[in-house]
């Protein structure tokens, strides 16, 4: 099975699904994730139609299956905050309509933070959104990231994700990102991955693994920081990474990159050719920065 790879690209108001399938195409990858506006606000331009026509059109030219692609909900909703359930709510639906009307199916979303109200209420108004949020009709899948526990996070671990889910009551609409990031720094040790993979299995089951965010650390384990670096650069390191790519257990799953800019400049084709070619760069960063 054909490796399926690709990394965050913009999605522009003028040329919103087209400017990102072409990206995609400038990467080498046959994958992507995208925002459909900017994560840290409400402020979104319609979807337009025509356009989502067209980079459809051009994904399938260029054998980019829109089963793979994902589009990430912003930060701004926050399900375990409990003082917006409302607002939380009629965005993240609004959201998820956007998205399906994309074509998309797999929307990741951060769990949230409690803020203060502590770690049990915290899930429960996840759960408590989640269960409005979601319809029988609803035909896209959220999948909730693991996180790196920094601050009052939640989803630091796979039992508060399994705790997410036993709440959530249309469970088919659900699924899991994990990021390889956030598992390192919320105390994951991703040198032992099988050992990782069989406790996912046991607590939440792998059938819930939609999306893996490949992302190096610039952190020591458990330090719950979330602080990514390039591929192979940081703590984590690179045959971690590439070991965790090829998974026997992980294909078919979507691979996305999250990987941090080198002063303005993508790395995501040169990471993207190096996971190809198995094999570490030494000059990584010299070849992005040319």
């Amino acid at each position: 099975m054909e490796l399926i790879i690709g990394s965050h690209v913009s999605f522009k108001k003028d040329d919103q699904l087209v400017g990102s399938v072409l990206e995609t195409i400038s990467y080498d990858a046959n994958t992507f994730m995208f925002y459909t506006g900017a994560p840290q606000n409400t402020s979104r331009v319609p979807i337009n139609s025509e356009l989502t026509k067209k980079g459809l059109e051009l994904m399938k030219l260029n054998n980019i299956n829109i089963k793979n692609v994902v589009v990430h909900a912003p930060y701004i909703i926050n399900l375990a905050n409990s003082n917006n359930f409302d607002f939380n709510v009629r965005f993240l639906k609004e959201e998820l309509e956007r998205v399906e009307s994309l074509g998309v199916d797999k929307l990741v979303l951060h769990p949230g933070s409690h803020v203060g109200v502590g770690i049990d209420q915290g899930i429960q108004n996840i759960i408590d959104s989640l269960n409005v949020a979601l319809k029988d009709d609803t035909k896209v899948t959220i999948c909730l990231e693991t996180m790196a526990g920094k601050g009052t996070e939640l989803g630091r671990n796979f039992e508060e994700i399994k705790r997410i889910i036993d709440g959530v009551e249309l469970k088919d609409k659900i699924g899991v990102c994990m990021d390889t990031c956030h598992l390192n720094d919320s105390g994951y040790d991703l040198s032992d991955f099988d050992s990782i993979l069989n406790e996912f299995d046991k607590i939440i089951g792998l059938k819930y693994l939609k999306v893996i965010h490949i992302n190096d650390s610039k952190n020591e384990i458990n330090t719950h920081k979330d602080r990514h670096d390039n591929i192979g650069i940081g703590k984590i390191g690179f045959d971690n990474l590439i070991k965790i790519i090829y998974h026997d257990k992980l294909k078919g799953i979507p691979k996305i990159l999250e990987t941090p800019y080198v002063e303005k400049n993508p790395p995501y084709k040169q990471e993207i050719e190096m996971i190809r070619n198995k094999e570490f760069n030494e000059n990584l960063i010299k070849d992005i920065l040319e």
